[in-house]
């Protein structure tokens, strides 16, 4: 038999189990090297060696200072800063919604996080105001996913790793246009959903407040302009600039925002860690995967097989794109992105797409995975956040994947929506 079967095929035997991904990947990573004979100890070679990387420092900081931002006040503010930008609008929460979850994804670089902090102030929000529960959960959800396509986002790094060493600071700025796209492509969403089924608008605060509201806000934000405007401009690596996150959201929420004590960040820290430990296992373990992959030139192999199937980089992409979004729907980001990496990227360079516009179609691919059942995490998040059932929010997901669909096809074949911030400042 065939190793390749054997990787393959044990992997998808372990994962339809119910094994957990992370052990999936070890697990026929060990037992294919035993069955081509090599000595155990490559294996462990292999996941150590993927986490031997001086960049991987960034994605712990990142995730801590994510988790600082969630517990230290910076959700709350973002989104009462977006409640006065559109909440004067018809439908204006569930805009409001949309903005907030732009802007808290440019500072926390998570989906996840991004549900579990303004989750919880938004979704009962807007139940008070007279929108649907279902609607409310499908809209926390899938406006989340701009958390790992605009920077920072840790994934990017992950991305840049698995690519072979892709400038994380074009990545950075490459995700801002399509991360703001499926903002606005929700808004519209949202808007067309509010006036059918009337929800309300909401009244702009006083002015002395607006003004309160727009420094704090401005001042949450402007983490994420310190961090991408530093590696962009080359004062700081994306390393260094994870570590500057963390202390300027320390600042903030201890001195500024004043809601943490010191106390604190001890279980924030101990938090971040059990995250940070199941992302590096999963990286290490889909390292090793990702190795026997590449040296049973599966790549190879279904780069050729694709290509012999059709030489149109249109329908190429297409079916690209397709396979990403049932991957997406099966696993979880860090893993396919490891794994899906060396084996697509060759195919689409092939078809003429730069590895930086293929990182943003990537993630934007497994963020729509992230909506979807059976094992979309951001799903399962917001149903627990909105307490409400997978089935309900699935079917009010529907109306928002159009948007999402529309945007990574525009991405996928319209490059400059990729390669034009990168290209403009970092020349």
């Amino acid at each position: 038999m065939s190793p390749a079967i054997v990787l393959i095929g044990l992997f998808l035997v372990l994962a339809f189990a119910g094994v957990p991904i992370a052990f999936c990947l070890a697990v026929s990573s060990v037992v294919t090297t035993w069955y081509m004979g090599f000595p155990a100890v490559v294996t462990a070679q292999r996941i150590a060696t993927g986490l031997q990387s001086f960049p991987l420092i960034a994605i712990p900081l990142f995730v801590l200072a994510g988790s600082i931002m969630a517990k230290g006040g910076v959700a709350r503010r973002i989104v009462d800063f977006a409640y006065i930008i559109v909440g004067p609008f018809r439908g204006g929460l569930a805009m409001v919604n949309c903005i907030q979850s732009m802007l808290f994804g440019g500072v926390s670089g998570s989906a996840i996080a991004d549900i579990s902090s303004t989750g919880p102030i938004m979704i009962p929000m807007m139940k008070q105001k007279g929108y649907d529960n279902e609607f409310s959960t499908a809209l926390t959800v899938a406006s989340a996913t701009q958390g790992i396509i605009i920077p920072p986002s840790h994934n990017m790094i992950i991305y840049a790793m698995a690519a072979g060493g892709v400038s994380v600071g074009q990545l950075f700025l490459a995700g801002y246009i399509p991360g703001i796209m499926i903002g606005i492509g929700l808004m519209i969403t949202s808007f067309i959903i509010a006036v059918k089924r009337g929800y309300p608008r909401e009244k702009r605060p006083p002015f002395h407040d607006c003004i309160r509201i727009t420094v704090d806000g401005i001042l949450a934000v402007l983490a994420a302009v310190i961090i991408v405007g530093g590696i962009a401009f080359g004062i700081f690596t994306a390393t260094e600039a994870s570590a500057i996150a963390v202390v300027y959201a320390a600042f903030l929420g201890l001195f500024v925002y004043k809601e943490l004590k010191f106390r604190d960040l001890w279980p924030i820290l101990v938090e971040s860690v059990k995250t940070i430990s199941t992302v590096l296992f999963l990286i290490a373990s889909a390292s090793a995967f990702a190795w026997l992959l590449t040296r049973l030139q599966v790549p190879t192999m279904i780069m050729r097989s694709m290509l012999s199937f059709t030489s149109n980089p249109v329908i190429l992409l297409l079916l690209i794109n397709v396979l990403l979004v049932i991957l997406g729907m099966l696993m979880d980001v860090a893993p396919l992105i490891v794994i899906t990496t060396p084996i697509l990227l060759p195919v689409v360079t092939a078809a003429g797409m730069s590895p930086v516009t293929f990182g943003i179609v990537l993630l934007l691919n497994l963020g729509i995975g992230l909506t979807t059942p059976p094992v979309g995490t951001g799903l399962f998040v917001g149903c627990s956040v909105g307490h409400t059932t997978v089935e309900k929010t699935t079917r009010a997901m529907v109306a928002f994947w159009p948007a999402m669909i529309i945007v990574l096809l525009l991405t996928t074949f319209i490059p400059a929506l990729t390669n034009f911030l990168p290209s403009l400042i970092m020349k």
